[in-house]
């Protein structure tokens, strides 16, 4: 278990890890911020994989990278097979003496909606049924962002997107979204849990306490997109905000089966 769960905004700042400038995010996108208060969160050395999306295009558009730590991505629908394939291989070079074991190393799976609901549901159940020692963060932005804003299994009811359009036909999304953190809850994993950027104290505490746990643990962190959802750039955290406070994204975890609301607007 870390030291203390908590970080204050002092004790933050100072932690440099984050995305190097220069990456190609939309204005106003609130996931470069999510990823520094992860990388800031964490007291170890982290070794990142990152399923194909906006993410991932953005951050490393060959041969240049914003990310200051090991990172790898394979492909759209695999990010919790590789990180575990990564985690495992960590493992074989400890029982062979052919690594220090004195400093741990925490690994983490980042994948956007269309990676981890979609595409990549079935690498991410079978990655936490084998118990491997990690941490899935989901981006959620509730649709396939970055090939042209199509829905998916995370965009709401009546959502307009260009696979869902609000018209005279439909009324946009006819389908309601999965509950993917009851999912993923379901696997008796030791810790899960939604957050937003809104609340970066809730975030931050929930990422350390995810990266203390041994065995799987899962954060989902809802993440709105500017192009996406259709409005100024300087709202994102203000709109991340609100879909907490109208209960839209509750704040809750589940550790060892067992439910816990953080925040009661």
């Amino acid at each position: 278990m870390a030291e203390k769960l908590t970080l204050n905004l002092k004790e933050l700042s100072k932690r440099t890890e984050g995305l190097a400038p220069g990456h190609r995010a939309c204005a106003g996108c609130p996931f470069p911020a999510i990823i520094k208060m992860i990388l800031g969160a964490a007291d170890d050395p982290v070794v990142v994989a990152n399923a194909t999306g906006c993410m991932e295009v953005v951050t490393t558009i060959f041969p240049y990278t914003a990310w200051p730590v090991p990172w790898i991505h394979n492909a759209f629908e695999n990010a919790a097979a590789t990180i575990s394939g990564v985690e495992s291989a960590y493992k074989a070079l400890l029982r062979k003496g052919k690594i220090s074991g004195n400093k741990k190393i925490k690994f983490i799976a980042f994948g956007g909606d269309g990676g981890t609901y979609d595409i990549g549901l079935q690498s991410l159940s079978g990655a936490i049924e084998r118990g491997h020692n990690f941490l899935y963060v989901l981006y959620d932005n509730e649709g396939y962002m970055n090939t042209g804003i199509q829905r998916s299994s995370a965009t709401p009811f009546a959502a307009h997107t260009t696979t869902s359009p609000a018209g005279k036909v439909i009324p946009g999304k006819t389908q309601h979204r999965k509950d993917l953190t009851e999912i993923v809850a379901a696997h008796n994993l030791p810790y899960a849990a939604q957050a937003s950027p809104s609340h970066w104290n809730d975030l931050i505490r929930k990422v350390r306490k995810a990266l203390s746990v041994e065995g799987p643990t899962f954060i989902s962190i809802i993440s709105p997109c500017v192009p996406g959802w259709g409005y100024p750039e300087h709202m994102s955290i203000e709109l991340a905000k609100l879909a907490v406070e109208t209960k839209f994204w509750p704040l809750y975890e589940v550790e060892n089966g067992y439910y816990k609301i953080n925040y009661k607007p």
